[in-house]
């Protein structure tokens, strides 16, 4: 079945993830998954695989908690400085095709746009300074300024404490499905799944929500993935 857009008359914020949604998560699965094991490997004299595997345990350990994304944490507990190597690798940085555009398109329908981000502040602020993102949108709340990470329940009636948004008229985008289901449990009335979170995978659709590989289907219409 075809599935279209909502009426934009009837929504007035529009809340969208920031890695994965608007900027291309390749760079943030290279660093984690690929580049530190690499530096944690030889810290350690360990094989890579040994040491990606030792990573994905402790990323996993606090998985859903605020440490998960906290750039200060992960720097203590692996030794490395990952708030220098993300500056270091900021080349990669990057806006996923269309991105752009369709953030030029709300700012012309006259919408309010805040980026929510599970991201820390200092990888956001990284982000902004290599993207010029915060020139788009009117507002970018980080989770560790709500006090949780969004696919927590407890994270979106502080956040809507926080931006007074109705969640009847929101839009609500990202790519990961927890945090879909915490926005749809709590109310949001549209929600849209970014399929392609990365240019260097193949889309992932959902079958549950909206899901689009591209933001093509938010400016013309034209059916999802």
């Amino acid at each position: 079945m075809t599935r279209h857009f909502p009426d934009w008359s009837q929504i007035d914020d529009v809340l969208l993830d920031m890695d994965g949604t608007l900027l291309d998560r390749h760079f943030d699965n290279f660093f984690f998954e690929e580049e530190l094991p690499r530096r944690y490997a030889a810290l350690h004299a360990l094989p890579f695989e040994e040491a990606r595997k030792r990573l994905m345990a402790m990323y996993r350990s606090v998985e859903g908690e605020l440490a998960w994304t906290d750039l200060d944490y992960w720097t203590k507990r692996v030794g490395i400085d990952v708030v220098a190597m993300h500056k270091e690798l900021d080349h990669m940085i990057g806006f996923l095709p269309g991105a752009e555009e369709f953030l030029r398109h709300l700012r012309q329908l006259g919408k309010r746009v805040t980026i929510v981000t599970n991201a820390h502040s200092t990888g956001v602020s990284v982000k902004v300074a290599k993207t010029g993102l915060d020139r788009y949108v009117n507002r970018i709340v980080d989770a560790f300024e709500v006090g949780y990470l969004k696919m927590r329940p407890e994270y979106w009636p502080t956040c809507q404490r926080l931006l007074s948004f109705d969640p009847s008229r929101s839009l609500f985008m990202d790519d990961d499905e927890g945090c879909l289901m915490a926005a749809k449990e709590f109310g949001v009335a549209h929600l849209v799944h970014s399929a392609k979170s990365s240019s260097q995978l193949p889309p992932s659709p959902l079958s549950r929500f909206f899901s689009i590989a591209g933001f093509a289907p938010l400016l013309n219409g034209r059916s999802s993935v």
